[in-house]
C-alpha cells in the first residue's frame, strides 16, 4: 500500500496533504481567492502558483499530493512538476475521475464540472490521467460518491477497478453532500470475488460538518486510509470568515483560525492524512502549523458548539458562487 509511506514518515507534517482544487482552475468556491490568486489567473501562472506551492510543500514534509480530473490542469501542472524532479520518490500521489471540467478555462461558465460515474467516463479518464501521470498515480479515486451512485452498483465497473487494483493501483472513493455517512458505508460493502474493492476514502469533515465521523471510522477499523478534505470549510474557517469561537481559541494558541481548525481533524484517530488546499505559500505554512497546535478541553467544547446540521452545511456550501 502507498499509504505505508505516509505511516512510516517521521516528519510532523507527513499526515497533511496538500490538495490542487483551489489553483488548477481559475474559478473556484474558495472564499477569498479574489486577494489569493493573481490577478491574470493564465494557464501559466497558475501553473506557476502550483509548482511553488508544491516546492514549498515538499520542502517543509508533506508527502501526499491530490488532484482530479476535474480541477482543471491539476494533473497537468503536477505532472510537470514531477517530470521536473525524478529523483523524488517518497510520496504518494492520488487523483480522481468521475467529474469532467467544462467551464473553458473561465470563472463564469454555466457549469463548471458535470458529474458521471459510468464505465465509459471512467474508461475515458483513467487514459487521460495516465498519459499525464502515468506510472506515478498512487491512488485513482471514484469522485463524490452519493448512496446513489451508480458506481456502488456497477458491477462490470467493479471489476474494471479490480483490473486495475491487481496492477497496483490503489482504489479509492471521495463523498460529498449531506449523506456521506451512508455513501461510505455503502461502499464499504462493495465487494470484488468476496475482497473489498475499495482502500481509502476522502471526505469532508470539519469544525462546522462532522457528521461522516463515525463512518470514517468504521472505515479505518477496515482498515482503509481516510483522507479528510474541505477541512477549512471552502474558507469559511479562516480569517476573515472564520466564526468568533474558531478566532477566539487561535488567538489563545497564536496561530491562525486554519492551523487550529486543520489541528481539530487530526486530533481524530481515524484521519490519516488531512489535506490543505492552501492558495498561496503563506497560506500552506500556516496550515501545516496545525502538526504543532495544542488544544485543551476547554477549547474543544467551545469549538464543537460550531457544528451544524449536515443539510444546512451543504445547502450553505451549494450557493457558494464559483469565482
Amino acid at each position: 500500500m502507498p499509504f505505508s509511506r505516509l505511516a512510516a514518515a517521521t516528519t510532523p507534517t507527513a499526515h497533511l496533504g496538500l490538495g490542487l482544487a483551489a489553483v488548477g482552475r481559475p474559478g473556484y468556491i474558495n472564499l477569498g481567492r479574489e486577494n489569493d490568486l493573481p490577478a491574470e489567473r493564465t494557464v501559466e501562472a497558475l501553473r506557476a502558483r502550483t509548482h511553488e506551492l508544491l516546492d514549498a510543500a515538499y520542502a517543509q514534509g508533506v508527502r501526499y499530493f491530490d488532484a482530479a480530473r476535474s480541477y482543471g490542469r491539476s494533473e497537468e501542472f503536477l505532472a510537470d512538476w514531477l517530470n521536473a524532479r525524478p529523483d523524488i520518490d517518497d510520496i504518494v500521489v492520488g487523483s480522481k475521475w468521475g467529474y469532467t471540467y467544462t467551464a473553458g478555462w473561465t470563472t463564469d461558465a454555466e457549469k463548471h464540472e458535470v458529474k458521471d460515474h459510468s464505465l465509459q467516463t471512467y474508461e475515458r479518464q483513467r487514459a487521460e490521467t495516465d498519459a499525464l501521470l502515468g506510472d506515478r498515480l498512487d491512488l485513482y479515486q471514484i469522485h463524490s460518491v452519493t448512496p446513489d451512485s451508480p458506481a456502488l452498483t456497477d458491477k462490470d465497473l467493479h471489476a474494471r477497478l479490480a483490473e486495475a487494483a491487481a496492477q497496483g493501483l490503489t482504489i479509492g472513493f471521495s463523498t460529498s453532500g449531506p449523506a456521506q455517512a451512508d455513501a461510505i458505508r455503502a461502499a464499504l460493502a462493495v465487494t470484488v470475488d468476496g475482497e473489498p474493492l475499495f482502500r481509502t476514502v476522502q471526505s469532508t469533515y470539519n469544525a462546522l460538518e462532522t457528521s461522516a465521523g463515525p463512518a470514517l471510522a468504521e472505515a479505518q477499523d477496515a482498515g482503509l486510509t481516510v483522507i479528510v478534505k474541505e477541512g477549512m470549510a471552502n474558507g469559511r474557517l479562516a480569517d476573515p470568515y472564520a466564526p468568533d469561537a474558531l478566532k477566539a481559541v487561535a488567538a489563545e494558541t497564536s496561530l491562525g483560525c486554519d492551523a487550529v481548525a486543520l489541528a481539530l481533524i487530526l486530533r481524530r484517530p481515524w484521519a490519516g492524512v488531512v489535506l490543505s488546499g492552501a492558495a498561496t505559500t503563506v497560506q500552506l505554512a500556516s496550515n501545516l502549523h496545525a502538526a504543532v497546535v495544542d488544544l485543551d478541553e476547554d477549547q474543544l467544547e467551545r469549538l464543537a458548539a460550531l457544528v451544524e446540521e449536515p443539510g444546512a452545511y451543504w445547502e450553505r456550501r451549494g450557493q457558494l458562487p464559483w469565482h
